[in-house]
């Protein structure tokens, strides 16, 4: 009996742990790899961050979420990460590498120049796509209510909603956080952006 009771007694808050472990996964916090280029230079390929699963999302918040049903490529499960730029309701639009949302410039110096405009400067590729979607053939769109739309910071290698549209609040896993140890300022065009969006 007092080996039974020993073997429990040490069972037991291994059990829990992993239970609590589990919980937390699940619900609050989890670490992802980014896969890609996409979101250079603020987020590099094969590097792990943590993604906060009840977090607010803002208007220059790093999301990642399923992309499987969103962009069509993506036949099965696969987490994207990308950045937020239009909440449900905004207009978002671009001329010559000028990026607004409401009428507003965004505030894009996370990113260099040439990351901005490079092949995307009047986003022909969203007029193509507001065809196939029926949105009116101009350089700006409307976030339907319940979505969002979302841009990787390396835009010329990018594969975002201009080219397929919105995200699903319902596929969002969470919103990217860095660890605070990172020594990194660029860390903090994660972090932070979302706190000064608009110039």
């Amino acid at each position: 009996m007092k080996t039974f009771k020993s073997i429990m007694g040490w069972i037991i808050p291994i059990v829990l742990g992993l239970a609590i472990a589990l919980l937390i996964k699940q619900f609050l916090v989890s670490q992802v790899k980014v896969d890609g280029t996409s979101m250079q230079p603020n987020l590099q390929n094969t590097e792990r961050v943590w993604i906060v699963k009840p977090a607010t999302i803002h208007r220059g918040s790093v999301i990642v979420f399923d992309a499987k049903g969103e962009d069509p490529t993506a036949t099965v499960s696969k987490d994207y990460v990308k950045r937020v730029i239009g909440l449900s309701g905004d207009t978002v639009s671009n001329e010559n590498g000028v990026l607004k949302v409401n009428g507003k410039v965004v505030n894009q110096s996370f990113i260099s120049k040439s990351q901005r405009t490079s092949g995307t400067q009047n986003w022909s590729s969203l007029r193509a796509l507001g065809t196939s979607q029926n949105w009116q053939r101009t350089v700006s769109v409307k976030v339907p209510k319940g979505q969002y739309f979302v841009l990787g910071d390396h835009r010329s290698v990018s594969n975002d909603s201009r080219y397929w549209g919105f995200v699903n609040k319902s596929k969002v896993l969470g919103v990217v956080k860095v660890t605070f140890w990172h020594s990194n300022p660029a860390k903090d065009n994660i972090n932070k952006q979302w706190q000064h969006f608009f110039k």
